[in-house]
């Protein structure tokens, strides 16, 4: 399981965010800045934060909102198992891993890529490092360190944070509308950055209610879905109750493609009370939901014993067993027990241990027919958002001068391993960029 998703069940243990806080003051915010080249950044993740910190760095005003008592909590939860900050691969193989969006999220990163990202956090302090993955970590493994320095900086450049001011949308004559503690508020800015994460973390802010607001304004969304989640699979009761939690590793997963194509990967995974979860299943997770859309299931194989050929399977199995019952004949000739062994069970039946060439078949490509995806908000994160065909290339909307867009709230996705993360600060900077540039030439004198 990847470190993001242990974080993930740690938070779910746990419950109130309270527990996991860095514990950064937010006292009352300023009044913000009305000046025509003021700028709102509206969500205080990754992505708001950078694109604050890129337009304040080019001269803007710049007001941050955020909806919770705090900023960056998804953030400080994908880091609670240790923060996998970005990833080592290089280029373009990083930008495949943007699936159908590879182009424009490789543009993002040529503004700010995986190498931008970790001087950037060298400038906080904060150095790193790559793992034997390629997955790279602060050195301290830490994500609250990182975020306290970096929102201490920022309000020493003069951004100022307005937190418990949750985002309603615009008003007819376009203000920022805000649900605070005292009530309705409306906020007029130069230009915002709307920042507000996508689906999958409801209860740190991550719950998309914004679509209402811009489906509204005429915005083309992708409807929002899990990404990097688990998949149910319905075991059997006895199943269930005994190995819910237990992780199935190593395993090279085998399926088709839309095409027909053969593919594996290896991996680890975890199973579920009703189904599989883990790194290895948030790596084919979009190709999984796409199929469960398409054929109403998803039909994924496991070798659950790496390294051993079938026929060699097959002749072990087919030894005599004598008086040993048929799971410590399994054992011994093939080394699976506990849950590996549960699984033949599951699949085949108790009779079915009794052929050697379909027990050593099963081994090598255990079906598992996947019937679909957990809910949104049980996933790492979400597929979805505001469709990149109605942003221009600055991630302004089309149909809303000024107005530009960032973060996971985009239609993008990406596997675990820190290529999440990294999309999120290069559209933020991209966003704050842009809005910088966008207003600079609105408050220019005509010629």
């Amino acid at each position: 399981m990847t470190e993001g998703a242990r974080a993930a069940h740690a938070f779910r243990r746990r419950g109130p965010f309270s527990t996991l806080s860095p514990m950064i003051a937010f006292p009352p915010g300023a009044a913000p800045s009305s000046h025509a080249q003021a700028l709102a950044v509206v969500g205080g993740g990754p992505a708001g934060l950078m694109a604050a910190e890129t337009a304040r760095a080019a001269g803007l005003e710049v007001d941050l909102y955020d909806a919770k008592g705090s900023v960056g909590r998804k953030f400080l939860i994908a880091g609670k198992g240790g923060l996998n900050l970005t990833h080592s691969e290089p280029m373009p193989a990083f930008a495949r891993r943007y699936r159908e969006r590879e182009d424009a999220v490789a543009d993002w990163l040529r503004g700010f890529g995986a190498e931008d990202l970790r001087a950037w956090a060298r400038g906080l302090g904060v150095e790193t490092f790559v793992g034997s993955s390629g997955r790279v970590f602060p050195a301290d493994l830490k994500a609250a360190p990182l975020l306290r320095g970096w929102v201490r900086r920022l309000r020493d450049q003069g951004v100022r944070f307005h937190v418990q001011h949750r985002w309603l949308g615009w008003s007819d004559d376009g203000a920022l509308r805000f649900a605070t503690p005292e009530g309705e508020r409306e906020v007029r800015a130069g230009a915002s950055v709307l920042a507000l994460g996508g689906g999958s973390w409801p209860e740190l802010g991550s719950d998309g209610a914004w679509t209402g607001a811009l489906r509204a304004r005429g915005i083309e969304l992708a409807p929002l879905a899990p990404a990097n989640c688990g998949f149910d699979i319905g075991w059997s009761a006895h199943f269930a109750e005994r190995h819910a939690g237990m992780p199935l590793k190593p395993v090279i997963a085998h399926w088709r493609d839309a095409g027909g194509a053969e593919h594996a990967l290896q991996g680890e995974c975890v199973i579920t009370a009703g189904g599989i979860e883990g790194s290895l299943v948030y790596a084919l997770s979009a190709e999984l939901r796409e199929a469960i859309a398409r054929d109403g299931v998803a039909l994924l194989h496991l070798d659950i014993a790496p390294g051993r050929e079938r026929a060699r399977l097959r002749e072990a199995l087919a030894r005599p067993r004598g008086r040993r019952s048929a799971s410590e004949h399994l054992r011994r000739q093939t080394g699976l027990d506990g849950v590996k062994a549960a699984l033949l069970y599951e699949t085949l039946g108790r009779g079915g241990l009794d052929d050697p060439a379909l027990v050593a078949a099963a081994v090598k490509r255990l079906p598992l027919r996947l019937r679909g995806a957990r809910p949104i908000a049980e996933a790492i994160s979400s597929a979805g958002g505001v469709r990149l065909e109605a942003l221009d290339e600055e991630l302004m909307l089309r149909a809303m001068p000024g107005v530009f867009c960032a973060g996971e709230m985009l239609d993008w996705e990406a596997p675990t391993g820190g290529y999440l993360l990294t999309a999120c600060f290069a559209s933020g900077h991209r966003a704050g960029q842009a809005a910088a540039r966008w207003l600079r030439q609105s408050d220019a004198p005509a010629a």
